[in-house]
């Protein structure tokens, strides 16, 4: 496999769980702690090599643009003010050798379409898809976890995590063959399948590293749950062609697309990482 250079953020949701916050502020800008987490998936992503950043935005969206810009007169004030650890945070939040690209995502097709819009900026090479809704914990960036997994297989490569059965209708559920502890080979998945109805209780979260095939079969993906191109659907079809594997990452995962989830990352991260209590 290709070196892994790109990583899709697909930032195009409107937030509604998080109403009225997210009414003019992006669900991916709101703050755990002193950080927002879009720049917590950024970090993993730079974290496993990634130079490149492409951000799938849709209206309202112009606040992650404008996060992951330089603000010279911010950067002078906190200069002539002393405020050097401020001011070292703001100019290595990006590092020189990254670089961020911007595409739109015209109408909300699920994410499937939102990963299909990156087809032109990734071109034929594996990429790295990052939601930010899933916050995840760990000592070694999850992201680069798949990638050497990725090498290693020789393949896609998804994030998954054992979940109670009765919480299969919320996720990609896979079925497969074990490879080794962490991996399995994938041979089906499925969109938030019925308990009754999963095949298995491994949960597909949200990292994926992908071949560039991934793109023709979500071209001829068609409308699936939710009346959405589901990537789920994309990945079935990818099946047919290239060797998948799901991969149990170390770490701990926050789903930030809930309430509850983004209270307990905020305070589990709190006292982690801030001293707080």
């Amino acid at each position: 496999m290709k070196p892994v250079r790109k990583a899709v953020f697909p930032v195009a949701g409107l937030g509604t769980r998080f109403l009225p916050a997210t009414k003019a502020m992006p669900k991916e800008m709101l703050p755990i702690v002193d950080k927002p987490l879009i720049q917590y998936a950024v970090d993993e992503a730079i974290a496993a090599g990634i130079t490149e950043l492409v951000f799938i935005t849709g209206r309202n969206k112009r606040a992650i643009e404008d996060h992951f810009d330089r603000v010279p007169e911010l950067e002078l004030e906190l200069e002539s003010k002393g405020k050097e650890e401020l001011l070292n945070v703001l100019r290595d939040m990006l590092p020189s050798h990254v670089n961020c690209i911007y595409t739109r995502q015209s109408k909300p097709l699920g994410l499937g379409h939102a990963v299909l819009c990156a087809a032109p900026i990734v071109g034929n090479e594996p990429f790295a898809v990052i939601l930010a809704d899933d916050l995840l914990d760990s000592d070694k960036s999850v992201t680069r976890q798949l990638v050497e997994a990725a090498h290693q297989h020789n393949g896609s490569i998804l994030a998954i995590q054992d979940v109670d059965r009765s919480q299969t209708d919320r996720y990609g559920i896979i079925s497969g063959s074990s490879v080794d502890k962490r991996t399995t080979s994938v041979t089906g998945i499925i969109e938030k399948p019925e308990p009754t109805k999963a095949p298995s209780t491994l949960a597909v979260v949200g990292r994926y590293v992908l071949e560039p095939e991934i793109f023709e079969c979500l071209r001829n993906t068609k409308p699936g749950v939710g009346g959405e191109i589901q990537l789920t659907d994309g990945i079935a079809a990818l099946l047919q062609k290239k060797s998948v594997f799901g991969y149990q990452y170390e770490g701990t995962r926050y789903d930030c697309g809930s309430k509850e989830g983004f209270f307990r990352a905020t305070l589990d991260l709190g006292r982690k990482y801030h001293g707080l209590s």
